[in-house]
């Protein structure tokens, strides 16, 4: 395998260059022109369409085909063929807070070899920031005076002084009801997953709860996320305490997952199980 670092300074670079052009539509005075259009009733924008391509020609060029697969949420295939290596993309995760304009949208590329995460790259454009990992090695946030820090998660006393980061939009009532009854009651809301892990990372959130219902979050919602979470030492799992797993031929991340500090991490899945078996 290519060496990860050298993989990384490129999808870096790739990363800040799909910064520049989602900020280039971001901020058109005109929605019109963002050409958006339905798919499975969630919004796709000719930003998404063409950051994707963006980020495909760049990574193809430099490093080929026939090592690597792409998934990307742009131009995913059901009968794609799994190889060892894959690519992960979303090339605008929280496209809903895009077109609405709250800022809070990222960019996910990550590197999963057989199922697992082992580089990761999330930017977060409004912020003017990117935050990646390679498996191992820990994680930093560079911005864009080129200036590279590391993060690490945040620790609290009490599991009451937790805070837990959700969404404005995809909300249910199994989510809300289990919301309401966890231990921890401070809530921050952000829209992508790439946001939310990084106010994570950040120390200005300690937990994400995601639950599927008729539908699930996909590979590419969740894959760099993880890692620049667990790098930073941080836990990402389902409530039974079972890894997340990538490329499977199933791009669905269906049940209860757990983002957290990991301070808590057992018990919250734990609490999680029980409140919601209550439902």
């Amino acid at each position: 395998m290519k060496d990860l670092e050298k993989i990384l300074e490129l999808v870096r670079s790739v990363g800040w260059g799909a910064t520049d052009r989602l900020r280039s539509y971001y901020h058109q005075t005109d929605n019109d022109n963002l050409q958006v259009q339905y798919r499975q009733n969630e919004p796709v924008t000719i930003a998404d369409v063409n950051v994707n391509y963006y980020i495909l020609e760049n990574l193809q060029a430099a490093l080929g085909k026939e090592d690597f697969a792409y998934i990307s949420e742009e131009t995913y295939e059901a009968e794609q063929a799994k190889q060892e290596w894959a690519w992960i993309i979303d090339p605008l995760d929280g496209t809903r807070d895009f077109i609405e304009k709250t800022g809070e949208y990222a960019i996910h590329i990550a590197l999963v070899q057989e199922t697992r995460p082992v580089l990761a790259v999330v930017a977060v454009p409004e912020a003017e920031k990117l935050y990646y990992a390679i498996k191992g090695g820990g994680t930093f946030v560079e911005t864009r005076d080129g200036k590279n820090l590391p993060l690490q998660v945040s620790s609290r006393e009490r599991i009451e002084d937790l805070t837990i980061v959700v969404s404005r939009s995809h909300r249910n009532e199994r989510l809300n009801y289990l919301l309401q009854h966890l231990p921890c009651q401070n809530q921050k809301a952000v829209g992508s997953v790439g946001g939310k892990i990084a106010a994570i990372i950040e120390q200005q959130a300690d937990i994400y709860i995601s639950l599927s219902g008729k539908s699930a979050p996909k590979d590419w919602d969740i894959a760099a996320p993880e890692l620049i979470l667990t790098e930073a030492g941080g836990q990402f799992t389902h409530f039974d305490g079972t890894p997340l797993q990538y490329n499977t031929g199933d791009v669905n991340q269906w049940g209860g997952l757990l983002a957290s500090n990991g301070q808590y991490h057992e018990v919250l899945c734990q609490e999680a199980e029980t409140i919601l078996a209550q439902f």
